[in-house]
């Protein structure tokens, strides 16, 4: 973190901690010492629907799993699933269910990193706490070794599973168009049972953790329901026929700020309802609902601003399709006041919520007897055109669109990915914590930590999200000699002029 004094104030903090990616926070005071503005910056550029352009489409659940190693499943599986419209391929039920079990394995084990090393130690250890302390170590000092060791023991075996059925767990192999690489046999079946009852035993104890920690701290209720961390905006997630939660898929369904249905499309129809604004200030794009329009950094009905991830999925949805956590998401309704709930820091919540329906979807899968049915791939013939596959990642709804030629060579990628979803809502509640937390007289490490919590409620993943190449942001390059003194300095101003100082 810096602090730097100009004609305007400004506070940067600067790497933003405990996320996927590389960003800052850049936060102007006026003259009284009050926020004017704060910006949530992206300053790194991946690119990679450009590296896809001339690759076979065969390589895209390869190539897109390396964006990123916390989230590379959420990308294969949107990109196995793009390759199955793009083939016009429809897998055989076995295959279907054995993706499905796979990445609800994924699911329960990436929510469990994000609440107990990521977002999670900002509550159970508190946002106050010394820096040193908000970590996993600090959480496990708090609760004590013993889950520390459960931590760790239901991680590693939720990936040896995933290394089981996908070869790797950092950049698995199990996707192909039309169906699975592998078959599960009755002996990996049995592995998935008994670890699958186990990881919905630890679900409940972490939700019981999250009760007894957070929800019986007043001073921790307070803040998530404070104005602060509020946002009335519209909400984006898939549902199954029965409007219930569903993270391999279904349609998507977008409620307003008022919990009413606003729309409900197919994957495919996603460009009829999306759309991506650019900002010069950063190298993410904003989405927004096509049919309101980009009103600006605004929420309510009339904004086109909304929002995906775990909160939504909640908010969108009529119900859970599993029993235990049906019964969580009754209780979050009725705590929090009825849906929709807007708290951004309802988001860890709702993410444990998820990890056990994620865990109970495990257990059911494992006893179904389809399982190991051998035929798990239906060749495709089609010639390759366009595809679209959607999954619901962690933080939200991850969107792959591949455009080829004959030959099935990607002439145009579209990636959307659920931090583009949430980024006009994280830079509003940055910005919104920052109004509230920050005056010139108030700047501790603390206060700093507490305006990060409006992005890491999201569990944001900015290398995933950086697409835009604005061309007019600003660019500082310092040259340094042997001995690391600055010998000279080029600066690219917005308006695109380079300076030698």
């Amino acid at each position: 973190m810096s602090v730097e004094t100009t004609p305007t104030r400004r506070v940067t903090i600067d790497p933003i901690t405990r996320l996927e990616g590389h960003g800052k926070i850049d936060i102007f005071l006026d003259d009284a010492g009050q926020v004017e503005r704060a910006y949530f910056q992206v300053p790194e550029l991946r690119g990679f629907e450009k590296f896809a352009e001339g690759r076979p489409a065969e390589d895209m659940p390869q190539i897109t799993s390396r964006i990123c190693g916390v989230c590379p499943t959420a990308h294969h599986m949107a990109a196995t699933k793009a390759l199955d419209d793009l083939y016009q391929v429809d897998p055989p039920p076995a295959a279907k269910k054995i993706r499905e079990l796979f990445y609800n394995t994924f699911m329960a084990e990436d929510h469990a990193l994000h609440f107990y090393f990521l977002g999670g130690p900002d509550l159970v250890v508190g946002p106050n706490a010394p820096a040193a302390e908000r970590n996993v170590l600090g959480v496990v000092a708090k609760v004590g070794l013993e889950t520390g060791k459960k931590v760790i023991g239901f991680r590693r075996k939720l990936r040896d599973l995933m290394t089981l059925v996908g070869g790797k767990a950092i950049h698995p192999v199990l996707g192909l168009p039309g169906g699975v690489a592998k078959r599960i046999t009755k002996e990996d079946q049995e592995q998935f049972r008994q670890v699958a009852g186990e990881a919905v035993d630890f679900c409940r104890f972490t939700l019981d953790l999250f009760d007894q920690v957070v929800l019986k701290n007043s001073d921790y209720v307070n803040l998530i329901v404070s104005d602060t961390y509020t946002h009335r905006t519209h909400y984006m997630g898939t549902v199954d026929e029965r409007n219930r939660v569903n993270f391999y898929g279904g349609k998507l369904r977008v409620v307003s700020p008022e919990g009413k249905e606003l729309l409900k499309f197919l994957p495919k129809q996603y460009l009829d309802y999306v759309a991506e604004h650019v900002e010069p200030w950063s190298y993410m794009k904003f989405c927004y609902l096509k049919p309101i329009g980009w009103k600006g950094f605004v929420d309510g009905a009339e904004s086109g601003v909304y929002t995906v991830a775990p909160l939504a999925r909640l908010n969108v949805s009529d119900g859970m399709p599993t029993p235990l956590a049906q019964a969580a998401y009754e209780q979050f309704f009725a705590t929090l006041g009825g849906k929709p709930v807007h708290h951004t820091l309802a988001l860890h919540w709702a993410r444990v919520i998820e990890m056990l329906c994620a865990a109970e979807r495990m257990k059911e899968l494992a006893e179904d007897p389809e399982l190991t049915d051998p035929n798990v791939r239906k060749l495709p013939t089609a010639t390759p055109k366009e595809g679209v596959g959607v999954i619901e990642a962690p933080r939200g709804t991850l969107i792959h669109h591949y455009q080829t030629d004959e030959k099935g060579l990607i002439r145009k990628a579209n990636l959307i990915v659920a931090t583009q979803h949430n980024a006009a809502r994280m830079a509003m509640s940055v910005e919104k914590a920052a109004k509230g937390f920050v005056t010139s007289d108030n700047i501790s490490d603390g206060v700093l930590n507490m305006v990060e919590m409006a992005f890491r409620a999201y569990d944001p993943c900015l290398g995933c999200a950086t697409h835009s190449l604005p061309g007019s942001m600003p660019l500082f390059v310092r040259v340094r000699d042997a001995s690391g003194g600055t010998t000279a300095t080029l600066r690219r101003d917005n308006d695109g002029s380079v300076h030698r100082d």
